[in-house]
């Protein structure tokens, strides 16, 4: 794709489809969806275009965005292409140094900001941004500081575009693009270190995109899309203008904590997610199995197993059912499956690309196994999303998908992933060293992730520099247990402790409304949640349930000792990225005493019982 051709996406769009709906969001005051059409979302962008012109914003100016998922981000990105500029998403939760050093760092004069929280964040290190001359406010109830002089909502900021006349200079600026003009600069938070700004160009989305017309075909102008993640991640950035090429209908969540709401409203034919999603609906459908009859748990347990034959053994295979394992799943199609997808608002589900993290085998079944096209796949920031991806049929569970076509993929000596093509960023910006270090002299682009290559699908075993070292001498790979013990209904988020150490521990985050039923149920007495995490039949539960998950890992990979929290990890804490990754660095200092006293406990116990 060409720059001029995104500069005019949504315009040749609307020529192509009028009034039918681009967008859709939810009114919260009036609690309901609104609907945009190509014509408005057209005739939008280019008041927003024009403003921007007015504005004095000139050719590759770097604008910034700092707002939850809105329409209006949208608007304002193809607004900047038609411009020629670039624009800069900064994640909704990102903290005031985060926010001053990316203004600072892409020299951002115009920050478009989402609600209260961001304005207020944003607000708070204005005079500590030199570039920054002003902000524009997309929400109108947002109440500005008395001292702000300098703000405009979004009506007014559009208001400047409806009476000017730049349309002429700004087809000259469309006309004058070029395909390795910047795009977007991503910053990613990283689990260590300063943000770094992923430089991507339009030839590379140009790239990603040609290869995904061919890789999924099946994605059509009549599929609904619930915009979910963060449009500031790569993968839902990349798949949202994906969707808007090919006509889908994107439907914006505006809030993360509605989504499942938002999914039983809108009823999306496809949706790109990560894999904490899905825990999140297997363990829904565990705890919905286990308070069922025994008759009925028997019915749902005998579906699941009929569907993993049917999908994995043999379609996946390519390979006919037998008759009678077709009309058990056929039935169990319409009952069962049916039931289980309608009740989370996915009985409409085309397919579902995932990704962001390792994908649980387990987690993987069970979708497949009910009928739900769970496309696993890899990438990163720096790839511009994809480089693997689970092929329609015949995937592998376990893996990542098969590498792209167009995409160069060589596992170095120590299993690292290392990359070359036409979709991957060409360095960070204005960071020429950790640019030099992250690539090889020949193009090849170091991924930090280990993995290896098996009859043309990728398979990931952990990150190079999280490959944990016990004193021992053995090696962990924390992902992997996190990633098994994560599927735990009980288990809400977890930390593998194990670099240098003579085992391996676990921080462990419960699910405290599970715990408390529990309590209930079995008539444990508590007088606050610490001391409830404490209490023997509690560790015992989690004993348990930690010691069946972990079975097919080696003796000296499981975990032996565990602390439950009575706080989670966040990202107000540092403990967590923005795309909610373990800063486990941070992790391990903030808990150093938990931890300490786990292992020191163990020593205790040891010298005891010799």
């Amino acid at each position: 794709m060409a720059q001029q051709e995104m500069a005019v996406l949504v315009r040749q769009q609307a020529a192509k489809y009028g009034e039918r709906t681009a967008l859709k969001y939810r009114d919260y005051d009036t609690g309901t969806w609104k609907s945009i059409s190509w014509n408005v979302f057209d005739r939008t962008v280019r008041t927003a275009a024009n403003a921007l012109a007015e504005l004095g914003v000139g050719e590759k100016e770097n604008i910034g965005i700092f707002s939850q998922n809105k329409p209006e981000c949208l608007m304002v990105d193809f607004a900047a292409f038609a411009n020629r500029a670039v624009t800069i998403p900064l994640y909704a939760t990102s903290s005031p140094l985060q926010v001053q050093y990316i203004v600072n760092d892409a020299a951002i004069r115009y920050l478009f900001v989402g609600e209260q929280f961001q304005y207020d964040v944003a607000f708070s290190v204005f005079g500590y941004c030199e570039s920054l001359l002003q902000m524009i406010i997309f929400d109108r109830s947002v109440r500005r500081d008395p001292r702000d002089q300098a703000s405009v909502y979004w009506d007014e900021f559009l208001a400047l575009g409806e009476g000017c006349q730049h349309q002429e200079e700004i087809y000259a600026r469309t006309a004058r693009g070029d395909e390795h003009d910047l795009l977007n600069i991503l910053y990613t938070s990283g689990t260590t270190g300063e943000p770094k700004g992923v430089m991507l160009r339009h030839s590379n989305y140009d790239e990603i995109f040609r290869t995904h017309d061919t890789l999924l075909s099946i994605l059509t102008d009549r599929d609904v899309s619930l915009n979910f993640l963060p449009l500031t991640h790569i993968f839902e950035k990349a798949w949202t203008y994906f969707c808007l090429r090919r006509g889908v209908l994107v439907c914006v969540n505006l809030r993360p904590a509605d989504v499942q709401q938002s999914l039983r409203e809108v009823r999306p034919t496809v949706m790109c997610s990560v894999p904490r999603f899905w825990e999140k609906v297997y363990q829904g459908v565990q705890e919905r199995i286990a308070q069922e009859s025994p008759l009925r748990r028997a019915l749902m347990q005998d579906a699941l197993r009929v569907g993993e034959q049917h999908n994995l053994d043999y379609v996946n295979e390519g390979r006919t059912p037998p008759l009678m394992l077709r009309l058990k799943y056929k039935f169990y199609e319409k009952t069962v499956y049916a039931l289980l997808k309608k009740t989370v608002g996915l009985e409409n589900g085309h397919f579902f690309p995932t990704a962001g993290a390792a994908v649980s085998d387990e987690i993987c079944r069970f979708a497949h196994s009910v009928g739900l096209n769970m496309m696993v796949g890899y990438g990163l920031t720096e790839s511009t999303a994809t480089v693997s991806l689970f092929p329609i049929t015949g995937f592998r569970i376990g893996s990542v998908g098969r590498v792209i076509p167009g995409l160069e993929v060589r596992i170095a000596d120590n299993q690292e992933i290392l990359l070359r093509g036409r979709s991957i960023t060409d360095g960070y910006y204005k960071k020429p060293v950790s640019t030099a270090e992250a690539f090889e002299p020949d193009g090849w682009f170091h991924t930090g992730d280990a993995g290896y290559l098996r009859d043309g699908f990728l398979y990931l075993t952990g990150r190079i520099k999280e490959l944990f070292k016990t004193s021992n001498g053995k090696y962990i790979s924390p992902q992997a247990l996190e990633t098994r013990l994560a599927i735990d209904r009980y288990i809400d988020q977890i930390a593998i402790i194990a670099d240098q150490r003579k085992f391996v521990s676990a921080l462990i985050v419960p699910v405290y409304e599970y715990v408390k039923e529990y309590a209930a149920r079995k008539g444990i007495p508590y007088g606050s949640l610490d001391e409830l995490l404490r209490h023997p039949k509690i560790i015992a539960l989690f004993q348990a349930r930690i010691a069946t998950l972990q079975q097919q890992f080696a003796h000296y990979e499981q975990v032996k000792r565990f602390t439950l929290l009575p706080r989670p990890f966040s990202m107000e804490q540092g403990e967590l990225t923005n795309t909610l990754k373990l800063r486990r660095a941070v992790v391990s200092e903030h808990f150093r005493d938990v931890i300490d006293k786990m292992y020191a406990d163990a020593e205790q116990h040891a010298q005891g019982a010799s």
